[in-house]
């Protein structure tokens, strides 16, 4: 067969596969899609989670379910599939997420919209618990947020990773990292993020960027004050906490410059080593767990305005900046790792 002969079929395959995606387009008849539908595959999209992504909507997980079929048959194509972590989106649902997110976008801003033309203003005092980084870098913005919409309610911050009882009245809304507290309080996944070990240049430069588990006990860790920690933010594997932590501190920015000086390795969250251009992953493929965070509160404390305005504004938060927290696959970080399990 000749190249020319060979370019003809080529050419007659590719007008195949057009008049093939033509024809698919003409049978979806767009008058049996529900763009409200598109805010329910992105709520899953960013959750992951049925659950999740209902409590966010104000519905049922078979709500849920049943509004993503009509979609997948108005469309028809299967959007996403059950996963290892949760739905993850097909070819096609990634192919429909960025309109999906748009959709929901366009809701939020004509909520804004109306909202900014209203006089009322939501007046209170809400406290909020986190764990050092989270608080910082996502409750901070959250809050910044919503006192720009309501200038009369105060917000009040408590840092430190903590357990949280049903008896604890020092908080409105508490986050908390892993799996939701056993009580009678009333919790919610928040959102996931995920971690891995980081090293500055010089100290890799130095000492030599691990390849291996066992490579890395060899090398110099930071991590928290064991004895002082109740709630972990993130969990080193025991025999390696025991035998290789040089450095150690109950604040994780703290453990984090002590990295950026060139003082060790350590175990940080994407997001917060995002923020540190002079850090870098290591070589060594440590296999990665994702952290889920947990949004709880008193069940009383949700008959009110103020607490239910922060609450929202955190949910928004965390799915805008989504990228921020998790990696979109194992390979988008070359499996580089978390011995993650509280934040």
């Amino acid at each position: 067969m000749t190249t020319l002969e060979r370019g003809k079929i080529a050419q007659r395959r590719g007008e195949n596969a057009r008049d093939e995606q033509d024809a698919m387009r003409a049978r979806i008849d767009v008058r049996d899609i529900r763009s409200d539908d598109l805010r329910f595959l992105a709520a899953v999209a960013n959750t992951g989670n049925l659950s999740s992504a209902a409590s966010g909507l104000g519905v049922d997980h078979s709500t849920v379910s049943r509004r993503l079929r009509a979609l997948e048959k108005a469309l028809k194509a299967r959007l996403i599939l059950k996963g290892l972590n949760g739905w993850e989106l097909t070819d096609a649902g990634r192919a429909v997420i960025g309109h999906a997110r748009s959709v929901q976008s366009a809701v939020e801003l004509a909520a804004e919209a109306v909202a900014d033309t209203r006089t009322d203003s939501i007046v209170g005092k809400v406290r909020v618990t986190s764990a050092d980084g989270f608080g910082t870098l996502f409750v901070v913005p959250a809050i910044a947020r919503v006192q720009a919409r309501h200038p009369n309610l105060r917000v009040e911050l408590v840092t430190g990773a903590r357990e949280l009882a049903l008896r604890d009245s020092s908080f409105d809304l508490g986050i908390t990292l892993g799996a939701p507290p056993v009580s009678r309080l009333y919790t919610e996944r928040l959102c996931d993020y995920d971690a891995a070990f980081y090293a500055s240049q010089d100290y890799l430069d130095k000492h030599g960027d691990p390849e291996s588990y066992e490579e890395l006990r060899a090398h110099s860790i930071i991590y928290f004050v064991d004895s002082l920690q109740r709630v972990r933010e993130l969990k080193l594997d025991g025999e390696l906490a025991e035998s290789a932590v040089n450095f150690s501190s109950t604040n994780i920015f703290a453990q984090a410059e002590a990295a950026r000086l060139g003082m060790g390795i350590v175990l940080l969250p994407k997001f917060i080593a995002g923020t540190i251009p002079a850090l870098q992953p290591i070589a060594a493929h440590v296999p990665s767990q994702r952290v889920e965070v947990t949004l709880a509160s008193r069940t009383d404390a949700l008959d009110r305005e103020d607490v239910l305005a922060v609450r929202a504004a955190l949910h928004e938060e965390v799915r805008n900046r989504r990228s921020e927290l998790i990696w979109n696959s194992p390979r988008a970080h070359q499996a580089h790792s978390t011995q993650a399990d509280r934040v």
